[in-house]
């Protein structure tokens, strides 16, 4: 783990920043080796690096916060993220919480 800015980056983070290009980047953090952080790019103003595994310093990142999941489309729309990804377990989660907002409203009715 990485400390950056007060939080701890790890595996599986989402983070957003600068490429030593100045391409913003959004993705998550495939992994941390000596320093470097390999970071799958989801979103850049770069399309052509959309996709791809680059190598960032800690300095040129910012840990995303997490998502506050309001409400069920939302949460389709994670799990769709989540598959395109190959997140196997955060998908688990998000169908766990989408199971679990199905049950209560059962329960209501």
């Amino acid at each position: 783990m990485m400390s950056n800015q007060n939080a701890f980056l790890k595996a599986g983070d989402w983070v957003k920043g600068k490429s030593r290009e100045g391409e913003l980047i959004i993705g998550y953090i495939e992994n941390l080796e000596e320093g470097i952080i390999k970071t799958k790019v989801i979103s850049s103003d770069n399309k052509t690096i959309e996709g791809k595994i680059i190598p960032l310093q800690s300095k040129q990142v910012t840990k995303m916060p997490a998502a506050n999941v309001a409400n069920k489309e939302q949460i389709h729309f994670l799990i769709d993220l989540a598959l395109s990804t190959g997140d196997e377990e955060w998908f688990f989660e998000l169908t766990s919480k989408l199971n679990s907002m199905r049950e209560l409203v059962k329960g209501v009715k």
